[in-house]
């Protein structure tokens, strides 16, 4: 009996097997070059039955012989269907690819990061989130040739870059932004910035970033401009990428370039001459007035003054993306990340560089140079990514380094001081910029019920920078053609060392959420705690020379004075001497912690409302010494205030396509750290830089108001209105020393108020005509109106107070522009089935603002508009191969300086234009392949 039931089961056990069949494919990604789809979703209509693709795409499902409907479907994307008939032990091969067409956005939850890296489900976030937020991900980032995060925000309403200083938010600078990497506060590796350069970051480590237009309590306070946060890529799938490309800049590669010596070779080509300029050890940690002998002076110094004569190659850049994805017991995975950027980048800047003095008779130029800048830069970044992921918890530890050096040789020549009879002054500076940047997080999230209504969000990091301009010196004289004729006198072959640390920056935040509100759990309270700490010093010194019996003038060629040079240290007619004074340091404490809470309501079926409070201690204190003893206490600055900063997002949805968001909020902002930096950063022309210790922090107030639309999940159009008032707003201005030269400093006004508005929309051209299907148009625009109000006194860097100089009592805000515009056309066509090419064209202008607040009968500096058009074609040539052409500034203008001419005395020179130069145009090959 038991045999036959055995046989019995046996054959029903075949006959099953024998009736099913396979299906089997995979699903690809019309939007991002037919790139293989993870994680997406394959049903049997009408079943429980379905599977998701794994993380090269593909998917297979085992079912019984008949005929299905199997769906296709992904977030943001329409869905598609396919009849098919399965026969017994067949397998049936069905690949597919999705695109957004014109699926409508729906109240979909995120789960999979993978997902926000699509334009489409960043529109949904969009469109979901109750905050005024903007996101990019890494498919637009690719698709629009994107190479580096800061490239990447310029595409997102309101935001353009400003030549080397960095992103301007609503046409607000670089000091009202704020940076947060995986919602971790991160320092800057530059204190002339208040954030990182974002062109450090290579879009390859990058799966998002957000920009916030409004405070959310999550957030750090510091905030007016807008918040950025970068989402780290977390290696999602097995993939092995190398990318190398090269650039080629008019005006700029193949033509005369000048690099100090010691960077001539295969050191300086990698960046790592920044050993051979290190401030000579046997000066030790303190200044001492040491005078060196004859063989000490000619042993110390490794970099001299010598520069080299060449033609600037091509620039060039390296990559190389690994990551591997592992799954584990219990659907657990475990996956890492390794990536490894550098490139290098030849510039040549020339305009003309002026200031201005008050005559009884007028302004007339002070300086009128013809300005130079020969720079060679290199950077580096390395990203490593490990990433554990289970049902209840995810752990993510990141570490990277970041590296740039930046050789400069910048030569004034015209005319200086009002020496109007020589018009032949030559002022070279030698200057080497070196960053190391490094930073260590770990981040967790666990669910602590199993339906994950309940969660903790944590994070820690451990960042060190350094910042240093060795051995940065200088020369002047009289040119004659390929000589010049010198002397040891004056602030000629002055040597600075400048070295900026931060040994400690420890950022921290830890969050409890609890959803709740009925069956459907579309409330949600938080509670968290986040917080930062920076120790960082300064060592500021200089060498000087001593002439002893030095000729009081000779000449010599003017790339080639160091053989000159060591003949006379070697006879002991000058000497070096280190000449630092009490000043030469400085320190600087910085700690933000705060704690909030927010909680988001959704009630009335159409209301949606954010609301919380953060409550924000800040200090800044700063130490440093006046001109007198090395041994002199340090004079302290304290700067501590508790800030309540309360919240309120809004959002009603009018119709299931639109919304309608309030926000307002009350925020601070944060100087840069060299605004407030008690040193004078000396030029080698006599004009200098003074940060203002007795800086105070501005208080911000904010308001939005916007109506959005989704036609379609690629369409969107937005407009708003904005409005901040801004209590001791803090602004650059210019005011003259002793000798009459120039200082930039910088200086609290009294309030500011400033509204606009912004239009940005997204438009599928097939709306137009059908024929238009593969084209899609971009655009966005912020108008704004400023108002300053100026202080009846101010306080000065030394501490003094007095009636302030500025020229005008009520004015524009400084920095800001009134209006800007960025644009983008599409066309996406394939030339094969395997062979698919997007073409891009972004143009972006901005409007003419205040560079430096005008101060004794001066009226302003402005920025004049500046018109960029850039064109990308991307093209996936095959499975493996990558290419993207690029032509960048196009149209190649002449940025401009100029001073207004609404002074209190005419201006007696020629020409207002206080300084110009084009970037030339760039054109660049990238090509990818990909294991």
């Amino acid at each position: 009996m038991k045999f036959k039931l055995i046989v019995t089961f046996l054959l029903l056990t075949a006959i099953g097997f024998a009736q099913k069949g396979t299906i089997t494919g995979t699903l690809t990604d019309k939007d991002l070059n037919n790139e293989t789809l993870p994680f997406a979703n394959v049903v049997i209509k009408g079943t429980t039955i379905g599977v998701t693709t794994d993380e090269t795409g593909k998917y297979t499902i085992s079912v019984d012989t008949g005929i299905y409907m199997i769906q296709f479907s992904f977030l943001g994307y329409e869905s598609i269907e396919e009849k098919v008939e399965v026969k017994a032990g067949e397998t049936v091969t069905l690949n597919k690819a999705l695109g957004s067409g014109s699926y409508q956005l729906k109240d979909v939850v995120i789960q999979n990061t993978t997902s926000r890296e699509k334009e489409t489900a960043l529109l949904l976030e969009q469109k979901k989130a109750v905050e005024i937020k903007q996101s990019i991900g890494a498919q637009e980032m690719s698709r629009k040739g994107v190479s580096d995060v800061e490239e990447g925000l310029t595409k997102i309403t309101g935001i353009t870059k400003v030549g080397s200083r960095g992103l301007f938010v609503r046409g607000l600078e670089d000091r009202y932004n704020n940076l947060l990497i995986n919602d971790l506060a991160a320092p800057t590796n530059n204190p002339f910035k208040k954030i990182i350069p974002l062109d450090l970051f290579p879009t390859d480590i990058v799966g998002v970033i957000d920009v916030y237009k409004t405070f959310n309590p999550n957030i750090y306070g510091d905030f007016a401009g807008g918040t950025f946060n970068i989402a780290t890529s977390k290696g999602t799938k097995s993939i092995t990428k190398i990318s190398i490309g090269t650039n080629f800049t008019t005006d700029n590669n193949m033509k005369d370039f000048l690099i100090s010596k010691d960077a001539d070779g295969s050191k300086g080509f990698f960046g790592l001459t920044g050993d051979d300029r290190a401030l000579p050890g046997l000066l030790g940690g303190k200044p001492a007035s040491y005078t060196f002998t004859p063989d000490q002076s000619l042993q110390s110094f490794k970099s001299g003054f010598d520069v080299t004569k060449t033609k600037a190659p091509l620039n060039m850049s390296f990559g190389v993306l690994h990551s591997e994805k592992f799954k584990l017991k219990n659907e657990a995975s475990f996956s890492y990340l390794l990536s490894l950027n550098a490139d290098n980048n030849y510039s040549v800047r020339k305009g003309v560089e002026r200031n201005f003095n008050n005559n009884p008779s007028g302004f007339v130029y002070r300086n009128d140079f013809i300005n130079t800048e020969y720079r060679y830069k290199t950077s580096t970044s390395t990203l490593i990514g490990l990433n554990y992921s289970a049902d209840r918890i995810k752990l993510t530890w990141n570490n990277f380094y970041l590296r740039t050096t930046e050789n400069l040789i910048k030569d004034q020549f015209g005319y200086a001081d009002l020496t109007a009879s020589n018009n032949k002054v030559l002022i070279r500076t030698n200057q080497l910029d070196q960053s190391d940047y490094f930073n260590s997080q770990l981040l967790g999230e666990y669910a602590l019920t199993k339906d994950k209504n309940q969660m903790i969000k944590t994070g820690g990091s451990f960042a060190k920078t350094s910042y240093q301009q060795p051995d940065r010196k200088f020369f002047s004289g009289t040119l004659d053609g390929d000589n010049i004729q010198t002397s040891i006198a004056g602030n000629n072959f002055i040597k600075q060392y400048l070295d900026i640390k931060s040994d400690i920056y420890l950022s921290g935040m830890l969050e409890y959420s609890l959803k709740f509100g009925g069956q459907d759990k579309k409330n949600k309270l938080a509670i968290g705690y986040n917080g930062s700490a920076s120790l960082m010093q300064s060592s500021y010194r200089f060498i000087t020379p001593v002439n002893n019996f030095a000729p009081n003038s000779f000449t010599v060629p003017v790339n080639a004075l160091d053989s000159q040079l060591n003949e006379y240290l070697s006879q002991n007619a000058f000497s070096f001497r280190e000449s630092s004074n009490a000043t030469y340091k400085a320190k600087l404490m910085e700690l933000a912690n705060s704690g909030y809470a927010n909680v988001l309501f959704k009630f009335a079926e159409k209301w949606e409302v954010n609301g919380g409070l953060r409550a924000e201690n800040t200090l800044r204190e700063t130490k440093y010494r006046l001109q007198g003893s090395f041994d002199d206490p340090f004079q302290k600055i304290n700067r501590n205030k508790l800030y309540v900063l309360p919240s309120l997002n809004a959002k009603y949805e009018v119709t299931e396509k639109a919304n309608l968001r309030f926000a307002t909020s009350q925020t601070y902002t944060r100087p840069v750290i060299m605004e407030a930096y008690p040193i004078e950063y000396i030029n080698a022309d006599g004009t200098s830089t003074r940060g203002n210790p007795f800086l105070v922090n501005s208080d911000n107030f904010n308001v939005d108001l916007k109506y959005e639309l989704f036609p379609t999940a690629k369409e969107m159009l937005a407009v708003g209105v904005f409005g901040k008032s801004i209590k001791n707003p803090i602004e650059r201005t210019f005011i003259a020393n002793a000798a009459n030269a120039t200082i930039t400093t910088y200086l609290n006004s009294d309030k500011a108020n400033l509204y606009g508005a912004e239009i940005e929309f997204l438009l599928d051209l097939a709306r137009i005509n059908k024929s238009l299907s593969n084209f899609s148009f971009g655009f966005n625009t912020s108008l704004m109106k400023t108002q300053v109000d100026v202080k009846p006194t101010i306080t000065n860097p030394d501490g003094s107070v007095t009636n302030s100089i500025e020229t005008h009592k009520s004015r524009e805000l400084q920095g800001a522009s009134k209006w800007l515009v960025n644009s983008d056309l599409k066309y996406q066509f394939n030339f094969s089935e395997k062979w698919s090419n997007t073409v891009s064209l972004v143009y972006s202008v901005f409007g003419k603002r205040i560079y430096a607040v005008g101060t004794g009968g001066l009226d302003h500096i402005y920025e004049l508009p500046v018109s960029q058009l850039d064109f990308v074609w991307s093209s996936k040539l095959s499975d493996h191969f990558d290419l993207k052409l690029a032509a960048d500034n196009l149209l190649n203008p002449d940025r401009k300086f100029e001073l207004g001419t609404d002074g209190t005395s005419p201006i007696n020179e020629p020409s207002n234009l206080i300084s110009n130069y084009k970037k030339g145009v760039g054109f660049s090959l990238n090509l990818s392949y990909t294991f």
